[in-house]
Parts: structure tokens; C-alpha cells; sequence
């Protein structure tokens, strides 16, 4: 009976052990990193994202070196937009709480593509209407209409233009753009379908690309204990 029970006993730590070494997480190694993302862009690693300068929700000027040192997600909106808009605001509140353990090394950026409306004070109503934490989230606003969509074409490589005849008077994508510490940008997210619903497939895409950016960025697991 003593050598029954210490048998079971010794099964027992050994599945523990097991058990441990399939769930513990990983330190981040040459060997388990995963391969780097692409460099999207005509000029590949030498297409970088220039300086800029707006206003954000609280009416303070914002640059590039305001959220330099870190990981980007943006997209160019309008907080009129009848149409996708709103699916990307949801699909970008869905990514901050999904990563909000790496709120300090993530910036979300909202450009609108409609400045003449969205001044500051709608863009910071905007936000409290969608109970969105501006911590790692700012709205900007503040620069010529032309200016913003040509930054969004030539730099982070999503339409944007006037159009009459769209919805809102505005087309655009309904894309998210992926950029490194360094300004490149890394990936290109169509987080929209062509019927206006949010595209799951993308966003799933997104998420897993976005965790590779981090861990390369910063030579930690995907997720902060």
C-alpha cells in the first residue's frame, strides 16, 4: 500500500511539472522570436513617416515626438461619418482594452480627415461619447484638410480624399496602419468589409502582427505579467 501511494504521489509531480512547463511563459529568445514583420512602403525601410504637428482633443499641439519610443496604430476618420467610421472607432476601443497592459509602449492616433469640423473641443466630445481612455488615444486635428489626406496617402499608405458624392461628403479607408518605434510603417489593416461591417479576419491579423511588433520592439513576451 506504501508503494502504491508513493507512485501515485510521484505521477502527481511529474503531470505538475508537466503541466507548469506547457503553461509557464516563455523568455523571448532568438530562438522563439517570431520572423520580423515586412517593411510596407515603395521605399521599404527607408519610407518613414514624416514629422507632424496638430492639435489633439485638449488643444495641445502634438508631434511625432510626443509618442516616439513607441508602437502606432492609426487610422483616418471624421466624427460625421454615417457610414464606417464608427465600426473603426469600436474596432480601435476593442484593441485598447484588448492591449491595455501595454498602454505605455502602444499609441492609438486618430486623424481626422475633416478638420474645418472637427475642432478640438468635438473631437474631445467625440471621445467622451465613446467612452474612450485618451491616455494612449489621441484625436488630432488642426491642419489643412489636403495636408491630412495627403499624410494619409503618401505616408501611411490609407485613402483619403473629399468626395461629394460619398457618404459625409468624405471617402476614405477603413484601414489601421501598423508603425514601429522607428516610424516605419509595418502593416496595413482593412479592418472594414466593402459592406461596412467589421472585417474579424483582419482583426485578428492586426492583433497577432501588432504582438510580434511588440516583442521585437521591446524583447518581452506578448503580454506584460
Amino acid at each position: 500500500m506504501i508503494k502504491i501511494a508513493v507512485n501515485k504521489i510521484y505521477h502527481l509531480v511529474i503531470l505538475s511539472l508537466l503541466f507548469l512547463a506547457c503553461t509557464e511563459k516563455k523568455d523571448v529568445t532568438a530562438e522563439n522570436k517570431p520572423a520580423p514583420l515586412p517593411y510596407l512602403g515603395d521605399m521599404g525601410v527607408d519610407h518613414v513617416i514624416p514629422p507632424f504637428r496638430f492639435l489633439d482633443q485638449d488643444s495641445i499641439w502634438r508631434s511625432n515626438k510626443d509618442f516616439q519610443n513607441k508602437v502606432w496604430i492609426t487610422e483616418f476618420f471624421f466624427s460625421t461619418c454615417p457610414s464606417i467610421c464608427p465600426i473603426m472607432n469600436k474596432q480601435m476601443l476593442r484593441l485598447q482594452g484588448e492591449f491595455a497592459d501595454w498602454e505605455e509602449n502602444l499609441q492609438l492616433i486618430s486623424f481626422t480627415i475633416n478638420p474645418s469640423f472637427d475642432t478640438p473641443s468635438i473631437l474631445k466630445e467625440h471621445a467622451q461619447k465613446n467612452k474612450v481612455s485618451t491616455k494612449n488615444w489621441s484625436f488630432l486635428t488642426g491642419v489643412q484638410e489636403a495636408k491630412v489626406h495627403e499624410l494619409g496617402v503618401k505616408s501611411f499608405l490609407v485613402h483619403a480624399g473629399k468626395d461629394e458624392e460619398e457618404a459625409g461628403g468624405y471617402a476614405h479607408s477603413g484601414a489601421f496602419t501598423l508603425v514601429d518605434k522607428s516610424s516605419h510603417v509595418r502593416g496595413v489593416y482593412q479592418i472594414t468589409n466593402p459592406d461596412g461591417d467589421a472585417d474579424e479576419k483582419e482583426y485578428q491579423r492586426l492583433k497577432s502582427d501588432l504582438e510580434n511588433l511588440l516583442i521585437h520592439e521591446y524583447n518581452l513576451s506578448s503580454r506584460k505579467d
